[in-house]
């Protein structure tokens, strides 16, 4: 799996994505789906765009799934399907204070496709650490048979030192 940045997680980017996240300003989705397209490759012809999905109970406090606003905004703007085709099948742990190895754990077999899709599946979610999430991400969707998966995010966070 290729996975592709649009900027780094500079503190205005963190303001944004928190924004996006935690301050309840889904509408940001569509400012940081601009700065993707232009800085990030259209994806190939016959791909389809899945937005990593947010846990229930996440989902429920937050109100909205901010990577399936990006996917959305993203849809509209390369003229791409959006498949809505991964679900959470267990709640996780926020990956914030977690480290690597902690976070790979936390997410391993967290996640299912209802259905596969047809050609290349490109992940969508607004930041990159360690790729934890986005691997076992792409895992529930190979088990479903996808097989040329890729992903997409906005932000591209430096993995900390952990101790």
């Amino acid at each position: 799996m290729r996975a592709r940045s649009a900027v780094w997680l500079d503190a205005g980017a963190r303001d944004a994505v928190h924004a996006l996240k935690y301050r309840g300003l889904g509408r940001v989705a569509q400012d940081l789906a601009d700065v993707m397209v232009r800085h990030l490759p259209q994806p190939p012809a016959g791909a389809a765009l899945v937005p990593v999905p947010l846990a229930p109970r996440r989902q429920r406090e937050r109100g909205y799934n901010q990577s399936a606003r990006l996917a959305t905004a993203l849809s509209a703007r390369w003229n791409i399907p959006l498949r809505d085709c991964l679900v959470r099948r267990r709640e996780t742990r926020t990956q914030t204070a977690l480290t690597p190895e902690a976070r790979l754990a936390n997410v391993a077999g967290a996640f299912q496709a209802r259905t596969a899709v047809r050609g290349t599946a490109i992940l969508v979610d607004d930041v990159f650490t360690t790729g934890a999430t986005l691997v076992a991400a792409a895992a529930g969707l190979a088990a479903a048979g996808v097989q040329e998966i890729g992903a997409v995010t906005f932000g591209r966070a430096g993995v900390p030192d952990f101790i």
